[in-house]
């Protein structure tokens, strides 16, 4: 079983940034992917951002430019650096991960990110 923990959302106004961490623990053997999704009320889940091992990363188009995903391998970690906010980012932002055919096999509970106008 591997659990996942984020931290970091919070209350913040248009125009600032914040930092979103996720720690993956438990029994991995191997994690080939790790990323965000959000969900905002009444919307779809979307992927936000992803990275691969190997270091490929892929972004929506609605936050390329302005946020960052990274990740440390050794301590199975991935963070979401989120700059210039809108309203529009408002959401719970999950923390998902997998590896092999159960590529998005494991998710955290979420943490909310409100951007006030």
């Amino acid at each position: 079983q591997v659990q996942l923990v984020e931290s970091g959302g919070g209350l913040v106004q248009a125009g600032g940034s914040l930092r979103l961490s996720c720690a993956a623990s438990g029994r991995i053997f191997r994690l080939d992917v790790m990323g965000w999704y959000r969900q905002a009320p009444g919307k779809q889940r979307e992927l936000v951002a992803a990275i691969t091992s190997g270091g490929n990363t892929n972004y929506a188009d609605s936050v390329k430019g302005r946020f960052t995903i990274s990740g440390d391998n050794a301590k199975n970690t991935v963070y979401l650096q989120m700059n210039s906010l809108k309203p529009e980012d408002t959401a719970v932002y999950l923390c998902a991960a997998g590896s092999g055919t159960n590529w998005w096999g494991y998710w955290g509970r979420g943490t909310q990110v409100t951007v006030s106008s």
